[in-house]
C-alpha cells in the first residue's frame, strides 16, 4: 500500500498543474507565438488585475478513449477558465488554448465554459470570453453536444443581466461562433481571425466556391458587411486593452448604475463651435462624429460597430462623468438616411442600453428612409419597426435633440415625442416635419402650380409661407411636440440639466413575459 504524504501529494499536483500551464507542449505554444498570438494564459493575465486571477478547474480533462485521446489528453482540456478583478471589479472569464487539439470544444471543455458562466450570473459580474476554437471536437461525437447547447442556453440566460463581451483571436468555426453571437460585443483581430459556420473545403465541395478564409470570415467582412465585429483591433494586446476600456462604461450587472467618475470637464462648457461644424444650409453635409465629440466629456467617444451602417453613429460616451449611449444620424452618408442595416444596428444597440441602465442620447438629422425597391424588398418596414419597438420599449432616461432635418417616419425612429421620449429638444434651425417643405408644396399646391401664371414664383411664395409657418420648432414647440428649443452653444449645459433631472427616472414593474419585436 502506497503511503501518502503532504510533499508526495504536492508534488503530484505541482506535476499536474505544469502540464496544465503547457497546453500542447512547447512547440504548439512557439507556432502560436510565431503567429503573433499569445497564449491563453499571457492573455488572462493582460486581462485581469495583476495577481488577481484565480484559475478553476485547471486539472479537468476528456474522458474519451477513442481514437487514441486517452494518449492526448491534456489537463484543462483546452480551455482556461477563472475569475479575478479588471480595474478593481469582479469579472469571470475563458480563453481557448488553441495548442490541444486546435482549442476545440469537447466534453469538458464545454462543461468548464457552462461553469464558469453559471458562476458569473451567480455573482453577477461580467463574463468575457477570449474565443480561439476550431470548432467541435470530432472525437468525441454527439457527446460534446450538451456542452454546446448548454453553453448558448447560458448566454441567453444571461443576456440583459451581466454584460458578456467576446474576443475572437483566431479561427472559430461551426459551433464556436454562436456564442460569441449570443453575446453583448465581439472584437476581432484583424489578419488573425476568422468567424464562419462552414469552413471553405465544404464550400468549395458544395457549391462549388473558392474562397480564402479573409474572404469568407475575417475581421473586415463582419465588421463591414455582416454587422458581427463590433470592434476590430491589431494586436491581442490591443484587443485586452480595449476590453477593459469598454468595461469601464459598463455596470456589472442589470441591477447596478454604470460606473460614475468625477467630472474634470466643466459641465458649464459652452459649445460655440457647433454653429460651425453644422451648416444651417439643409444642403450641406457635414460629420456627426464633430457633433458628438465637442458635446461629451473630454471629447472621448468610444464608437460601436463604426464600419457598418455608418449612416447612422452608435457608441458610448460620458456626460458630467456618467456613461451615455449616444445614437446619431450621419448626414455625411447617405444624407443620414435610416437604411434596413442602420436601422438593426440602432435597435440592438439600444436595447443593451436599455438592459444595463445607461441613458440614451439622440443626435438627429435624418430626412427620412432611404427609398429603393432593393430597401423594400428587403424588408426595411419589418426592420424600420425594430427601431420603433426599441425604443418604446425602452425605461431608461431618452433625451433627443433635433439639429436639422426630422422627416417623415423616421421621427418616430428617432425617438420623438409620441414614442416615449422623456425630453424633446431642438436648436433653432430645426425642421420638425413630415415631408421636405418643397416636396410638400409639389403635392399640396399640385392643381395650383400647373395653372398658375408663374408656376415657379408660385411655388416659392408658398414655400416660404409654409417654412414660416409649420417647418419649424417653433411651431413644433407651440404644440408641444418640443419641450425645449435651445441655441447650440447651450447643448452640453441642456444635455447635462437633462440627465440630471432624469437619474431617478423609475423603470416600471413589468406587466408580461416579453412582448414579440419584429425580429
Amino acid at each position: 500500500m502506497t503511503v501518502k504524504t503532504h510533499q508526495k501529494e504536492i508534488e503530484r499536483l505541482k506535476s499536474l498543474q505544469q502540464r496544465a500551464f503547457m497546453g500542447g507542449g512547447e512547440k504548439a505554444i512557439d507556432r502560436q507565438r510565431s503567429k503573433g498570438k499569445l497564449t491563453p494564459r499571457e492573455r488572462l493575465d493582460l486581462l485581469f488585475d495583476q495577481g488577481s486571477f484565480m484559475e478553476l478547474n485547471d486539472l479537468a480533462e476528456s474522458q474519451c478513449v477513442d481514437f487514441g485521446m486517452e494518449k492526448r489528453k491534456v489537463p484543462g482540456d483546452g480551455v482556461v477558465t477563472g475569475y479575478g478583478t479588471i480595474d478593481g471589479r469582479c469579472a469571470f472569464a475563458y480563453a481557448q488554448d488553441a495548442t490541444v487539439l486546435g482549442g476545440s470544444v469537447g466534453t469538458i471543455h464545454g462543461q468548464k465554459i457552462c461553469r464558469i458562466i453559471d458562476e458569473a450570473l451567480k455573482v453577477k459580474a461580467p463574463l468575457i470570453s477570449l474565443n480561439d476554437s476550431g470548432g467541435g471536437r470530432l472525437h468525441e461525437g454527439f457527446f460534446a453536444s450538451k456542452g454546446v447547447a448548454g453553453m448558448f442556453l447560458r448566454n441567453t440566460a444571461t443576456s440583459g443581466v451581466i454584460p458578456q463581451i467576446s474576443c475572437i483571436m483566431g479561427p472559430c468555426a461551426g459551433v464556436s461562433v454562436y456564442s460569441p453571437a449570443l453575446m453583448d460585443f465581439i472584437i476581432m483581430v484583424e489578419k488573425q481571425s476568422q468567424m464562419f459556420i462552414t469552413g471553405r473545403k465544404v464550400i468549395q465541395d458544395v457549391t462549388g466556391e473558392t474562397v480564402n478564409l479573409e474572404e469568407l470570415g475575417g475581421a473586415r467582412v463582419h465588421s463591414r458587411v455582416t454587422g458581427q465585429a463590433h470592434f476590430v483591433t491589431k494586436t491581442d494586446q490591443e484587443s485586452i486593452t480595449l476590453i477593459r476600456y469598454l468595461l469601464g462604461f459598463l455596470p456589472s450587472n442589470h441591477d447596478e448604475a454604470p460606473p460614475s467618475y468625477t467630472c474634470d470637464d466643466d459641465p458649464e462648457r459652452k459649445n460655440y463651435n457647433l454653429t460651425e461644424i453644422v451648416p444651417a444650409d439643409f444642403k450641406k453635409a457635414y460629420d456627426m462624429h464633430q457633433v458628438i465629440t465637442e458635446v461629451v466629456d473630454n471629447n472621448e467617444f468610444l464608437e460601436i460597430l463604426p464600419e457598418f451602417a455608418p449612416n447612422i453613429i452608435t457608441g458610448l460616451a460620458r456626460l458630467d462623468g456618467n456613461t451615455l449611449g449616444i445614437v446619431g444620424n450621419q448626414p455625411s452618408i447617405m444624407a443620414g438616411c435610416l437604411d434596413y442595416h442602420s436601422s438593426d444596428k440602432a435597435a440592438r444597440f439600444i436595447r443593451f442600453c436599455d438592459c444595463f441602465n445607461i441613458p440614451l442620447l439622440n443626435l438627429v438629422d435624418v430626412p427620412g428612409y432611404f427609398p429603393g425597391v432593393d430597401q423594400e424588398h428587403a424588408g426595411i418596414i419589418r426592420h424600420g419597426a425594430k427601431m420603433l419597438y426599441a425604443y418604446a420599449e425602452a425605461t431608461v432616461p431618452k433625451i433627443t435633440l433635433a439639429l436639422r432635418k426630422e422627416y417623415g417616419g423616421a421621427v418616430m425612429a428617432m425617438c420623438c415625442a409620441g414614442i416615449g421620449v422623456d425630453l424633446m429638444l431642438a436648436w433653432p434651425i430645426a425642421q420638425l416635419v413630415v415631408l421636405d417643405t418643397a416636396a410638400a408644396i409639389n403635392i399640396v399646391y399640385r392643381k395650383e402650380i400647373m395653372t398658375a401664371d408663374d408656376p415657379e414664383a408660385f411655388r416659392k411664395q408658398k414655400i416660404e409661407e409654409y417654412d414660416y409657418k409649420y417647418s419649424n420648432p417653433f411651431h413644433a414647440a407651440s404644440n408641444m411636440l418640443v419641450d425645449r428649443i435651445i441655441e447650440p452653444s447651450e447643448t452640453r449645459t441642456q444635455l447635462i440639466k437633462g440627465l440630471r433631472m432624469l437619474k431617478n427616472k423609475k423603470r416600471p414593474e413589468p406587466f408580461r413575459k416579453h412582448g414579440n419585436i419584429p425580429l
